[in-house]
C-alpha cells in the first residue's frame, strides 16, 4: 500500500551533521520528493525508504535491532544495507540511498539498484523441482524466498483458488469495510509469476500424493513429479450443521471470491447476522458495520475474542462494537436459518438479508493423512519444518512445530506466522537447515482499533494489565507459572516490538 503523504523532514541531499545523528538514532528525511529514513550504528549510517512495503507504517516509530529495521505496525523486518524484506508480512524491499560522509556531514546520495535474485549466489542444494500445494501466505512466501536466495529450478505453485494470492488479512478488514481498492490485494501482479519462472496453476485441485514415487496426482489425473515437496494447504472454514446453512444468502469468508460476492450481497442489504466472535466473526462485524448494515453477532462464548485475549479484553471489545451499533446475542447458538430471519435457541433475528458464519477454521490435513505424514492435530514437522517423510515440507495454518519459546508443540492459524514459515521451508528445501524459531505475532482490526499480539499462551493463569484497556492505551501479560507467555497491546507498538525481541532472546517480556 503506498504512502501519499508529502515529504518531511530536511533535505538530505543537502547533508547534515554527522554529530546531530547518535549511535542508534533515526532521523525521517527526504530526498527529493521520497521519504528516507537515516539509522546509525556506530561509524555506518544507512538511509532507507521511510515507510514499511507492507501497509506503509513509519519505521521511525519501529525498532533497530542489529543491522536489521522492524516495523512498529505488524513487525515486518528489512535489511539497512540492502532493504531486503527479511520477514512476513512484508515481501517487498525498502528503496536504498547511498549515504557519503564528508568533513564532518552526512549526505544521501543516488538512489540505489535493487539486486534482481538471478544475480544473487546459488544455493548449495538444488532439487530439479519444487512443487507447493497451497496458494496462500506459506506457499507465496517459500515461492517467492526461493526465487530471491537463487533458485533456478523448476517451480509449482498448486492452487485450488479462482485467484492468485491475495492480502488475506484484508478480507475480513479495509478491503470488506470498502476502504481499500482492489488493486491493493494482490500480493503481486501476474507478470511477477511469469517473471520469476514460477508455475502458478490455479483452479488446480491435487487429488493425492504418491511420496514413493515423488509426484503429485491433480484432480484431472495429471501428476507432477517434484525433488522437494512444500504443504501449505491451509485451512477451511467450519461450516454449521443446521437447516438453512446452504442458502444463498449465507456465506463463509476465507477467499477472494467469498469477500467479492459478500461484497454484492452486502450492496442490497440491510441486516447481518454475524455467527461467531473470534477474529474473523468481530472483524467481519466491524466491517459491515463501516458498510452502514445493522449487524447482529451471535457466538457460544460469553465475551468476544475471550479464548484468545481474555476476559478484560473480551469486555472491551464488546463495549467498543456495540458504541458502534453491533447487536450480540451471546452465550447461545442457532437451530436454524430461514429465508429472512435466523432462529436461535433462546430468541429470533428477523429481516436478516446476508449470514456470514466465521465460526472458525480447521487444517486442511486429508492429503497428508493419505500418504503417510504424520498428523497431530495438524501435520507433525520438526524445527526445520519437513514432517516425517524425507522431502516433504509443510508450513503454515497446518503445521503443528516444536516451538522453543513455549517449549510446546504449537499450530497458529496467523498470516504472518504462515509467511514467515514460507521462507524457512524454502531455506530448508535448498538444504540449508535454518530452524524455524520466529516468536508468533498476529494483529487484529476493529474500527480505528488495532490490536497486536506476540507469543503464544493456550491457557494462563494471570493478566497483568498495564495501562488502561478502555482508555486504549495498554499493554496485557498472560502469565502461566510466573512466566509471561505472551503480550497483547492497542497503541504500545514500540512495547509489542520489544516484547517480540525479549522473547526471540529467552528473556523476560
Amino acid at each position: 500500500m503506498a504512502n501519499d503523504q508529502p515529504a518531511t523532514g530536511p533535505d538530505l541531499s543537502q547533508g547534515i551533521a554527522l554529530a546531530d545523528l547518535a549511535d542508534g538514532a533515526m532521523l525521517v528525511g527526504h530526498c527529493g520528493d521520497e521519504d528516507v529514513l537515516l539509522v546509525r550504528r556506530g561509524d555506518d549510517v544507512f538511509a532507507v525508504g521511510a515507510h514499511c512495503s507492507h501497509y506503509g507504517g513509519p519505521l521511525s516509530e519501529g525498532l533497530v535491532v542489529d543491522g536489521t529495521i522492524r516495523c512498529p505496525w505488524h513487525h515486518a523486518c528489512f535489511d539497512l544495507a540492502t532493504g531486503e524484506a527479511l520477514r512476513a508480512p512484508a515481501f517487498n524491499p525498502l528503496p536504498c540511498w547511498s549515504v557519503i560522509q564528508k568533513d564532518g556531514k552526512v549526505f544521501v546520495g543516488r538512489k540505489r539498484e535493487q539486486a534482481p535474485a538471478a544475480s544473487r549466489p546459488a544455493t548449495a542444494d538444488s532439487p530439479g523441482r519444487i512443487v507447493i500445494v497451497g496458494g496462500g501466505a506459506a506457499g507465496f512466501a517459500a515461492a517467492h524466498a526461493l526465487r530471491a536466495q537463487g533458485y533456478a529450478g523448476n517451480l509449482v505453485m498448486l492452487s485450488d483458488d479462482s485467484d492468485a494470492p491475495v492480502d488475506r488479512p484484508n478480507l475480513s478488514k479495509d478491503y470488506l469495510a470498502g476502504k481499500a481498492p482492489e488493486e491493493w490485494m494482490p500480493l503481486q501482479d501476474r507478470d511477477y509469476y511469469a517473471d520469476q519462472k514460477i508455475d502458478l496453476r490455479l483452479k488446480t485441485p491435487v487429488a493425492r500424493i504418491d511420496s514413493k514415487a515423488g509426484k503429485v496426482v491433480l484432480g484431472d489425473g495429471t501428476e507432477v513429479a517434484y525433488d522437494r515437496l512444500l504443504l501449505a494447504t491451509g485451512a477451511e472454514p467450519i461450516r454449521l450443521n443446521i437447516p438453512g446453512m446452504d442458502s444463498p444468502h449465507v456465506h463463509t469468508l476465507r477467499s477472494f471470491a467469498d469477500c467479492r460476492t459478500i461484497i454484492e450481497t452486502a450492496k442490497g442489504a440491510r441486516r447481518a447476522v454475524v455467527f461467531g466472535s473470534g477474529f474473523i466473526g468481530m472483524e467481519t462485524a466491524a466491517a459491515l458495520r463501516e458498510r452502514g448494515l445493522d449487524v447482529h453477532v451471535v457466538s457460544l462464548d460469553r465475551r468476544p475474542m475471550e479464548r484468545v485475549l481474555g476476559p478484560q479484553m473480551g469486555d472491551f471489545l464488546r463495549a467498543l462494537h456495540e458504541e458502534h451499533g453491533v447487536v450480540f446475542h451471546l452465550g447461545q447458538g442457532a437451530k436454524a436459518i430461514a429465508a429472512k430471519s435466523v432462529q436461535l435457541e433462546q430468541d429470533a433475528i428477523e429481516d436478516v438479508d446476508l449470514v456470514i458464519v466465521g465460526i472458525g477454521v480447521r487444517p486442511r490435513v486429508s492429503l497428508a493423512e493419505t500418504a503417510g505424514i504424520a498428523l497431530d492435530r495438524g501435520i507433525k514437522v520438526d524445527r526445520f519444518l519437513e514432517t516425517n517423510v524425507p522431502g516433504i515440507f509443510a508450513a503454515g495454518d497446518i503445521a503443528r512445530w516444536p516451538d522453543p519459546h513455549s517449549g510446546q508443540a504449537i499450530r497458529v492459524e496467523h498470516w504472518v506466522v504462515a509467511g514467515r514459515q514460507g521462507r524457512i521451508a524454502a531455506a530448508n528445501m535448498l538444504g540449508r537447515r535454518e530452524a524455524f524459531d520466529a516468536v508468533p505475532f498476529f494483529w487484529s482490526q476493529h474500527y480505528d482499533i488495532p490490536i497486536s499480539y506476540v507469543g503464544h499462551a493456550e491457557t494462563w493463569d494471570e493478566i497483568a494489565v498495564d495501562g488502561d484497556i478502555a482508555a486504549r492505551d495498554c499493554l496485557l501479560r498472560y502469565r502461566s507459572g510466573g512466566r509471561t507467555q505472551a503480550v497483547a497491546s492497542i497503541f504500545r507498538d514500540t512495547d509489542s516490538l520489544a516484547a517480540e525481541l525479549a522473547m526471540e532472546r529467552g528473556e523476560a517480556p
